[in-house]
């Protein structure tokens, strides 16, 4: 998950309430949360773009090492919760640390499935917001 999408539940109330006392207008206090939180997701996208843009060269990489470690990284973390499905824990690995290692892989897995689906519904829905905002 990106760290502004993280940030934007723990966010939005506290800019509500500075843009209550900045605009005592609802509507206008609306309007401007609404605005700060498009900025805020257009730069979780360039974020997420720039990220894109390493994986792809790292993935078209000559170097094998370079071109492989992720998927390396995603397969470890895989077999180590395979492994202990079947009884077997790697040493030493503590309940916090296998937790950790399922969360890496579903963000691996599903993190950025759902990170373009977030970018290419929340423009939209933030457009419908802001015209029932201006009725």
């Amino acid at each position: 998950m990106p760290v502004l999408a993280a940030l934007l539940p723990v966010l939005g109330p506290i800019l509500g309430d500075v843009l209550k006392s900045l605009f005592p207008d609802p509507a206008q206090a609306a309007q401007a949360q609404l605005q700060i939180q498009m900025k805020l997701m257009e730069q979780s996208a360039s974020i997420e773009a720039a990220a894109a843009d390493i994986i792809k060269t790292e993935a078209a990489s000559e170097h094998w090492l370079t071109a492989t470690w992720r998927p390396i990284v995603m397969l470890l973390f895989a077999g180590l919760i395979t492994a202990r499905w079947f009884g077997w824990a790697a040493p030493d690995l503590s309940e916090a640390e296998y937790t950790h290692l399922w969360d890496i892989v579903e963000w691996g897995i599903g993190g950025y499935v759902i990170g373009r689906s977030a970018e290419k519904t929340l423009p939209a829905t933030a457009g419908a917001v802001a015209a029932s905002l201006k009725r």
